[in-house]
């Protein structure tokens, strides 16, 4: 930090496992990772290259290299994933990742309806070649999955072998764990989490009410992703109590 500053929460540092940021790249310039990098690399976990945008985006290998050499992860969204399975080019999709060098993969059903067992095969497989962060909930704002389902998978695809679960919201925060508001269905999130460690998900939060949510429900160290790029500064301060939001958080406590 800069400067000293008493009852500041104490922040897990890099490389963390727990307390990650996650951020969406929709199509970033390579100058403006760099630009980013610039100011984020500490705050920054893991980069996840939205939905398909790897397979348009210029100079793609360049612009991963830029992230890894920062020291933060970068694996495309789930999206593409889907997008292989459902042409059966799966083992093309393991080709493509190993020649790009990633090593952090999103197992989604967002979008393709992917029965559990065999999507949880697919997480067994992938654990072969890297970390696997694996997708729950549905893109589709009309399908409601109940909380006992939610945790039946997400406890079942951490057994499969996935790292993290990620509580699907989309980029816009209007389905899954929220409603299509953007109100987080609270009853939810908190049946979740008596049955599915908190460390171990990670909660899509691209609007700042709804960070604001889980930094007060978990604490400063809570996973949250699809953040904006320019929301990194704004998050790491909201996180730890020097934002609006947050300032009387943390006063006379001794951590988060």
């Amino acid at each position: 930090m800069n400067f000293n500053l008493s009852q500041i929460p104490e922040r897990t540092a890099k490389p963390r496992k727990y307390g990650l940021t996650m951020i969406m790249d929709k199509g970033l310039s390579i100058a403006e990772a760099e630009n980013l990098i610039s100011v984020g690399s500490l705050y920054i976990d893991i980069v996840k290259l939205g939905f398909g945008t790897a397979f348009v985006t210029p100079n793609l290998r360049e612009k991963i290299k830029v992230y890894q050499d920062a020291g933060i992860a970068v694996y495309f969204g789930g999206t593409l994933f889907e997008a292989f399975l459902i042409r059966n080019e799966f083992d093309n999709y393991v080709t493509m990742m190993r020649d790009f060098g990633i090593q952090h993969v999103e197992v989604s059903d967002g979008s393709v309806d992917i029965p559990h067992a065999e999507k949880c095969g697919y997480i067994e497989k992938l654990t072969k070649f890297g970390t696997v962060l694996s997708e729950v909930g549905s893109k589709d704002a009309e399908r409601i999955i109940p909380p006992y389902k939610w945790i039946e998978q997400m406890r079942s695809e951490l057994e499969a072998g996935s790292t993290y679960v990620i509580a699907e919201a989309r980029e816009a925060g209007t389905v899954g764990i929220y409603r299509g508001s953007g109100e987080v269905r609270e009853g939810l999130v908190q049946e979740i989490l008596t049955q599915i460690p908190a460390e171990k998900i990670i909660w899509e939060a691209p609007q700042k009410m709804q960070q604001l949510y889980f930094l007060e429900l978990v604490g400063c160290n809570v996973n949250l992703g699809n953040i904006a790029p320019t929301e990194i500064i704004p998050l790491e301060a909201m996180r730890i109590g020097l934002r609006g939001d947050t300032f009387s958080l943390y006063l006379d406590k001794k951590n988060c």
